[in-house]
């Protein structure tokens, strides 16, 4: 895979500048590792990549190695998927693919800045938001799990088996029993204040922690101090021969609450907003996750025995909705895009998920 980079602080121009700097000197593999942690640090600072504004640019020498960026949610990092999918790629279509492995608002927020090429992100309203402000064109649906709510073996909250999220996170309030939040603006962190809302709980209080932190640094964190966590299914498979930490509450995957659904999208940054961009690499990038080859590598990727990924971008019918906003249409739009999206969810469950996963 491509070389992995995390936010330095500086301010926007800077970072540009720095950039251009970067290439021109031809030290672009000085910048840092993201690593497993999933660097959240501020997402204007975006010195990631090696090029101007506008993520990357191809480079003018003829079959000279060109450069994409992607900014990713860390589940996509954390988990090994990326290193499965992104040498093929590049081997391809003899490309270099940087990542920057971060929680989804911030990889958004990244992209919004021009400092992406291309987004891999599972937060389908913050996605919503970012097509309809015209920062990101030919979004794609690209495969799914789910989340699970995790907790120490001894459960003292006493939520294990229960059908219902929002009644698990109720049930932990009034316990107090700790709960470790990422509090990262990541996919996760959306979906976690969602069920926090739908159950009527402000959560605060010494038993509510926000740490800040990716997805693997999370479990490590609620493991050391027998607490709760939302957690995508995927990477708690990947990581769970390191902890103690047992599903409490299932997702979708296994009969439980379809809030829990997880689904992942590829976005490329509109070359309308950012000239520079190198789209047509993006496009290439979304393609490629997209069609059979890279479907296939999603569907045969598994940790410790376990599929992680469901791939389900290959549709003999249209699927319409995944390039727009949901609610894209107006106010009746609106008003049943989540019903029709969780059917929708459904059916993917019920097409792509062995019974006896």
């Amino acid at each position: 895979m491509g070389n992995s980079y995390s936010p330095f602080g500086e301010p926007q121009c800077m970072a540009i500048e720095r950039r251009r700097f970067l290439q021109a000197a031809g030290v672009g593999a000085v910048l840092g590792l993201s690593g497993c942690t999933g660097n959240t640090s501020p997402p204007e600072a975006n010195n990631e990549t090696t090029e101007g504004s506008g993520g990357s640019q191809s480079q003018g020498e003829s079959g000279a190695t060109r450069e994409l960026t992607l900014a990713t949610t860390t589940s996509t990092y954390d988990t090994g998927l990326l290193d499965a999918l992104n040498p093929v790629f590049e081997e391809q279509y003899n490309a270099q693919v940087k990542t920057i492995s971060q929680g989804t608002g911030a990889a958004i927020e990244t992209a919004r800045n021009g400092d992406a090429d291309v987004i891999l992100v599972h937060a389908r309203g913050a996605e919503d938001e970012f097509l309809r402000d015209g920062y990101g064109v030919n979004r794609r649906d690209v495969m799914f799990n789910d989340f699970v709510i995790v907790g120490p073996a001894d459960d003292p909250a006493g939520i294990s088996g229960m059908e219902s999220a929002t009644d698990a996170f109720s049930t932990i309030a009034e316990a107090e029993a700790t709960f470790v939040s990422r509090g990262d603006d990541s996919g996760t962190n959306k979906k976690e204040l969602l069920i926090w809302e739908a159950a009527g709980v402000s959560p605060s209080g010494s038993w509510y922690r926000e740490i800040g932190q990716g997805m693997g640094d999370t479990l490590v964190q609620a493991d050391q101090s027998g607490a709760y966590t939302l957690s995508d299914r995927g990477t708690f498979l990947a990581t769970r021969d390191n902890i103690d930490l047992e599903i409490q509450v299932q997702g979708p995957l296994k009969d439980g609450p379809t809030i829990l659904k997880n689904p992942y999208g590829v976005i490329p940054v509109n070359p309308a907003k950012y000239p520079d961009v190198n789209y047509s690499l993006a496009m290439a990038y979304a393609g490629f996750l997209t069609g059979p080859e890279g479907q296939g590598i999603i569907s045969d990727y598994t940790a410790n025995g376990s599929q992680l990924f469901f791939p389900n971008a290959l549709s003999e019918e249209p699927q319409f909705g995944q390039y727009v906003p949901e609610d894209y249409g107006g106010e009746n739009a609106s008003e049943s895009s989540a019903s029709v999206s969780d059917a929708q969810f459904e059916s993917w469950v019920a097409q792509h998920v062995p019974e006896d996963f």
